[in-house]
């Protein structure tokens, strides 16, 4: 039993199905057929039942209807009228109360099947001879004064042929049938299991080949199909994802080879020189110190993207209205930057939205130190807040260097920075805005950005609306 378990897991998907569909079309078959066979013998019978019962009637109506004399038995009106009620391989019988016979009529049936019985009730038997199938109907009859009875026999061969033909044809047919639900159900299921087959193959040539293979275009608009885009679409998005792993480690890894080929630079210089050449001593460890607080703040981004990108920051949720909070936090940025002037704009948000304040308070520092660090001579940054469309939306505006219209779309990107955004005197390590996107994106928010080459660059925070 073990052993036949152990088949059956092992048997291929679309057998299991094809042998599993074909002993269910072959159990609702046979159940029907075997129900429909009984229903159909048990109807055949009743009716051979009752074709005996009316040829009873008609025999004791006519016997009932004659004068009692001895003569009536042995008349040739009687023998005629019995013949031209019987019917093919039936017998009808007269017999005394002692069994002697009185009166016989046969047509093809041997009256030495059936041994006569006398009766004094009405009874109905159902008896074999060898092979043949009898029906025999006994009922007392009074003759000549005398206690007898009447036997009526009918051979059931014809019955019993129509059965064993209708039974051979429900076989033969339900023989068929499983055929060809066998057929069908194994169509069917290489038809349903095309899409997973292609999916199985797919993974393997993933394995293979790498994350470029795809499962062919499937139109059969069922949900294996559906299944089989979501796998495209996932291989897709684990494209992009692995393109933009490898593009942020070669990305990191040049952003920290530069400060670590200087420091080791300066290292090896005072080692050779700076323990006797004071001023080689003060500028080697000046340089090393501002290259140890690039590669902190460097560090420090590399976590706060990682934070951002992970599925628990949405906790300390609370409900802030926009316009008191802006105030708050502008206040500590012209603390920052006394030298720039900041214009706030309110617009009535009486709307709030719900956020981390500690998030909200870091989307904003990244924005407007982005727009401080890129507003060259005009030190003037305007901030907006108003409602559109149920969000509540900031508008961050700085009139600086602006962005060509080119590498707009990849401000977002991890490590980007405009070309002539990359001097050492602006700093930076192109993180910021990366780490905003993914912040904003975890509270159904929305970040974007417009710029004008020498004009300046507006970046709009967006965020669902609460009453």
């Amino acid at each position: 039993m073990k052993r036949m378990t152990d088949w059956l897991k092992r048997m291929p998907v679309i057998w299991k199905l094809t042998i599993g569909a074909t002993l269910l079309i072959f159990l609702l078959f046979a159940t029907y057929n075997f129900a429909q066979y009984l229903v159909l013998k048990h109807w055949m019978l009743n009716q051979e039942q009752d074709a005996l019962h009316v040829m009873m009637s008609q025999v004791q109506g006519y016997l009932e209807d004659q004068p009692a004399n001895g003569e009536l038995l042995q008349s040739p009106e009687t023998s005629s009228y019995m013949r031209n009620v019987l019917g093919k391989n039936q017998m009808i019988r007269l017999i005394d109360k002692n069994g002697t016979e009185l009166l016989l009529a046969t047509d093809h049936f041997n009256p030495l099947w059936i041994p006569p019985l006398p009766s004094t009730i009405n009874s109905l038997q159902d008896v074999w001879h060898e092979e043949d199938h009898i029906l025999v109907y006994r009922a007392p009859l009074i003759i000549k004064n005398e206690a007898g009875t009447i036997e009526i026999a009918t051979n059931l061969e014809t019955f019993d042929h129509f059965n064993d033909t209708l039974l051979w044809v429900m076989v033969i047919g339900g023989f068929l049938a499983v055929c060809i639900s066998a057929a069908s159900g194994w169509a069917i299921a290489k038809q349903f299991l095309r899409p997973v087959k292609a999916l199985a193959i797919t993974i393997q040539n993933v394995k293979r080949n790498g994350l470029q293979e795809r499962v062919e275009n499937i139109e059969n608009g069922d949900e294996l199909s559906q299944l089989a885009s979501l796998f495209n679409e996932l291989m897709d998005q684990l494209e992009v994802s692995f393109r933009q792993q490898k593009q942020f480690v070669d990305d990191a890894s040049h952003e920290l080879r530069t400060p670590i080929t200087i420091l080791e630079g300066h290292l090896n210089l005072l080692d050779r020189w700076g323990k006797r050449d004071r001023a080689i001593l003060e500028e080697s460890l000046e340089a090393s110190l501002q290259e140890v607080r690039r590669l902190k703040g460097l560090v420090q981004g590399l976590l706060a993207l990682s934070r951002a990108e992970s599925s628990t920051l949405t906790n300390h949720i609370e409900q802030i209205r926009i316009e008191p909070f802006l105030t708050k936090t502008l206040r500590r940025m012209e603390d920052l930057y006394p030298e720039f002037t900041f214009r706030m704009k309110g617009e009535g948000t009486g709307k709030m939205v719900r956020i981390n304040p500690l998030h909200l308070e870091q989307m904003l520092f990244i924005v407007i130190e982005n727009a401080v660090k890129y507003s060259g001579d005009h030190k003037e940054i305007d901030i907006r807040s108003y409602e559109e469309k149920n969000r509540v939306r900031i508008s961050i505006q700085d009139h600086g260097i602006g962005i060509p219209t080119a590498e707009i779309q990849h401000v977002f990107d991890r490590f980007y920075r405009v070309d002539r955004a990359r001097s050492r005197e602006i700093g930076g390590t192109g993180l910021g805005l990366a780490i905003a996107k993914n912040l904003i994106q975890h509270y159904q928010g929305e970040i974007a950005l417009t710029s004008v080459e020498d004009e300046g660059t507006r970046v709009i925070l967006s965020f669902p609306a609460v009453s």
